[in-house]
Formats: C-alpha cells, sequence, structure tokens
C-alpha cells in the first residue's frame, strides 16, 4: 500500500466532528493560557500606559495571520494544519520543517513550559507538589489523563476544551465588569510616544500570549463543513481573544496604574486583589490555573494530528499512521505527544523553551502567509474555498510584520532556532535515505 493511500484511509477514518462552536472555543482555549496573566506588567515595564500599542499590533498581526490560515485551511482540509498547508505549498522538506517547528518548537515546549506553571500553582494548595517525586508524579498524572481523554474521542476532547474555555473566561469577565468602574483615567494617559526598539521589544515578549489559536486547525480532518466551520470558528474565536486582551491590559493600567509595571507576576490577581481582597485574588489564581490546563487540554486534540500528518507522509515510523479502532482516533501520535512533553518537562529550561517556541512559531507564521499567496496563483480554488479580501495584500501585510518582530530577536535566539532546523533537515535527509534503501530477506 503507498503512503498516499494510508494517508487517505487514514483520513476517511476519522470522524468530521467538530464545529464552529468547538474549533472556535478551542482557538480561545489555546490563546488564553499563562500569557495573559503575567505579560501585562511586563509589557507595561517596557511601555507604561502605551503597552497598549504593543497589544494592538499584536491583535492585529493575529488576525492577519489567521486570515492566511484560513485561506489556506478551506483548500486543504486533511489534517496537519499549518505542516499540511506548508507541505502542499513548497513539498515534503519544507513540510517536515514546518512540522519540526510546530510541534516541537513550539508546541511541546511551550506545553512543557507551562505544565511547570500548572504544577506549581496548584503546589500553593499542595505542598508536596513543590519539587522532588511529587512534582515528577503530578506531570506525568497531568498529561497521561489527558492524553486518555484525547485517546477516547475527539468529541471527549473539545468537550474539554469548551468547559475550561468557559471556566477561565468567567472570571476574566466579571475581572473587566468589575474593574471598568474602577479605572482611573488619569492612569491611561501616556507620556509620550514610545521608541521603535521599545515598541519592538515589548511585542516580541507579549507575542506569546497571543499564539496557539493556529493550534486549532491541526485537527482538520476532523472538522465538519470546513468552508463555512474555518473561518466563522478562527476568525471569530481570534477577534474575541484581542478584544478581551486589550480590555484587560486598559482595565489593569486603569485601576493600577503604576503599580501595574512595579507590581508582581500575577497583574491581573493584583488588580483582583486590589478591587475584592484576597477572595479576588484567589479566584483569579485558581483561573490562571483553569487556564493553563485548558490549553494544555486543548492542544493535546490539536498538535497529536501533526504527528498523524508526519507519520502518513512517512517521515515518522509507521506507528505515527495508527488509528484506534473503536475510539476513531490517532492513539498512538497522542500518547507519544504526551510523552515528549512530560520528557522535555523534566528537563527543565523554562527560558529555553520559552524564547525557542515564540521563535519556531513566528517562522511558522511566515511559511503559512507565503503558502498562502503560492496556492492563490497555483491551485484551482473550489467554489467553498475562503478567499481574503484584497487579494494578496492581507498576506504580504502579514509577512511583512512577521519578519518585523523577527528582527527584534537575538542572535542567541536565531542560532537556537538555526540549530533546530539544521537538525530537522539532517534528520529528513537520512530518513528518506533510508527509506529508499530497500530491504534484503533471505531467500
Amino acid at each position: 500500500m503507498t503512503d498516499t493511500r494510508v494517508a487517505r484511509d487514514a483520513e476517511q477514518s476519522l470522524v468530521r466532528a467538530i464545529g464552529p462552536w468547538a474549533l472556535g472555543a478551542n482557538a480561545i482555549n489555546l490563546t488564553i493560557g499563562a500569557g495573559i496573566f503575567a505579560l501585562p506588567a511586563v509589557v507595561a515595564g517596557i511601555l507604561g500606559p502605551a503597552a497598549v500599542l504593543a497589544f494592538l499590533i499584536c491583535g492585529v498581526l493575529i488576525l492577519l495571520v489567521l486570515t492566511c490560515y484560513v485561506e489556506v485551511g478551506t483548500q486543504v482540509t486533511r489534517s496537519g494544519g499549518a505542516v499540511a498547508y506548508i507541505e502542499e505549498a513548497f513539498g515534503p522538506l519544507a513540510g517536515f520543517l514546518a512540522w519540526a517547528l510546530y510541534s516541537i518548537g513550539f508546541c511541546a515546549a511551550s506545553d512543557a513550559a507551562i505544565a511547570h506553571v500548572l504544577v506549581d500553582t496548584v503546589a500553593l494548595g499542595i505542598p508536596a507538589l513543590a519539587s522532588g517525586a511529587g512534582h515528577v508524579l503530578a506531570l506525568v498524572l497531568l498529561f497521561a489523563g489527558l492524553a486518555a481523554i484525547n485517546i477516547r474521542g475527539v468529541r471527549q476532547g473539545t468537550r474539554v476544551s469548551v468547559a475550561t474555555t468557559v471556566a477561565k473566561l468567567l472570571p476574566l469577565l466579571l475581572l473587566l465588569v468589575v474593574g471598568a468602574f474602577a479605572v482611573r483615567g488619569a492612569n491611561l494617559i501616556w507620556s509620550g510616544w514610545p521608541s521603535i526598539s521599545e515598541l519592538g521589544a515589548a511585542t516580541l515578549v507579549l507575542f506569546f500570549a497571543f499564539s496557539g489559536a493556529e493550534g486549532a486547525l491541526s485537527p482538520s480532518g476532523e472538522i465538519r463543513d470546513p468552508g463555512r466551520t474555518v473561518p466563522r470558528g478562527m476568525l471569530g474565536g481570534g477577534a474575541a481573544v484581542v478584544l478581551l486582551y486589550l480590555a484587560l491590559q486598559l482595565v489593569a493600567q486603569g485601576v493600577l496604574g503604576a503599580d501595574l509595571a512595579g507590581g508582581t507576576t500575577t497583574p491581573l490577581a493584583d488588580v483582583a486583589q486590589r478591587l475584592a481582597g484576597a477572595a479576588g485574588r484567589t479566584l483569579i489564581v485558581a483561573c490562571t490555573a483553569v487556564a493553563i490546563f485548558g490549553s494544555l487540554a486543548a492542544d493535546l486534540i490539536g498538535t497529536p494530528r501533526t504527528f498523524l500528518a508526519a507519520g502518513e507522509s512517512g517521515t515518522l515510523p509507521r506507528a505515527f499512521r495508527l488509528v484506534h479502532p473503536r475510539f476513531r482516533t490517532p492513539w498512538f501520535s497522542i500518547a507519544a505527544y504526551a510523552t515528549l512533553i512530560v520528557a522535555l518537562s523534566l528537563s527543565g529550561g523554562f527560558r529555553a523553551m520559552a524564547v525557542l517556541a515564540s521563535m519556531a512559531l513566528l517562522l511558522v507564521y511566515l511559511a503559512v502567509c507565503l503558502a498562502a499567496l503560492r496556492l492563490r496563483y497555483t491551485r484551482a480554488q473550489s467554489p467553498e474555498s475562503f478567499r481574503a479580501p484584497g487579494g494578496p495584500t492581507v498576506a504580504f501585510i502579514a509577512i511583512a510584520t512577521v519578519i518585523w518582530v523577527l528582527a527584534q530577536s537575538t542572535r542567541r535566539e536565531t542560532l537556537a532556532i538555526a540549530i533546530l532546523v539544521g537538525a530537522s533537515t539532517l534528520y529528513y535527509l537520512l530518513r528518506r535515505q533510508v527509506r529508499a534503501v530497500p530491504l534484503v530477506t533471505d531467500g
């Protein structure tokens, strides 16, 4: 059986059960993680009250990039998300490099980093989890549980995603409503326009909080009616995140003023404490834990499908093609991905993985925007396909903005990405060489 036939059979065995609401909830869930609970203070420390500018730039960038994702996503409807899109436009090597950058460089590294934050948050109530065997056991049980839920079916996984989305959005919305009445206009006044370098540095830092929504498209082979579901779910979810983030930053700045930049690493919890005392702070701390868990749960839906896609293309071993005969989910890919995250979590290096994640995703964004341009002119469009307004303008603006943000990185960050790309390229070439050598059998 050829790789193409295997890929087609595997895709046909998946259930197209994800509709607009589930896709949008998953996009929101993947985006609203640990970042928004900590980064308002970091960005305010760089830009002061003008921090809203960095939020606007990141918001525009994300919506432009998601528009490119939607355009390609309504044309390429097999599992794999960005990996499938880039491979369709530029070939298998580019597709595999995108897989390595996205699945390992961004998703797994990000999950490994924020999993520590989640366990540390829970450890505030259960000190035994703070370090040692208790910490390790908590990480193992966390991902074993999430893997088991998603192996049982995509519907179960999306139910967890929707439930955690609601659970973490309600406290944030309550914070906005109560906080709006405590905003002081004087705290929002700028003392002057920030420099380009300051704005670039703040945007690069803040980018991590806006990333992740594109992961909702990884299980494209399980999305119902892509021409309708993908634009509504992705653009609706992306717009909701941008508006929520802008409102949270304005409320945090308006309530705390200069204390926002000089406060703790949990600025939204500081706002809640200012508004409602210890009870408010406890609520937002709990919300932080739910947000991180929700991001992890949503990622365990999407990213394993990129392992499935790599297995179908032959760049990963055959086991990654396996679909559970009863639950009809890519069970081996889910289990392998959960194991990878646990291994990265136990290896430590939070800062290095966080930097790697941001840079890796920016490169994937750049490749998807280029793929949208290429497929627009080289592939016949079906009537159901989404077309970005303004022709190629959206893609060109997105490409320029991504390059500008990438330019804010340091030599060390660039070197880390270069090592990942180089190692991935070497693996791909060796894997292709091995597959090209016929097996020799006796007799």
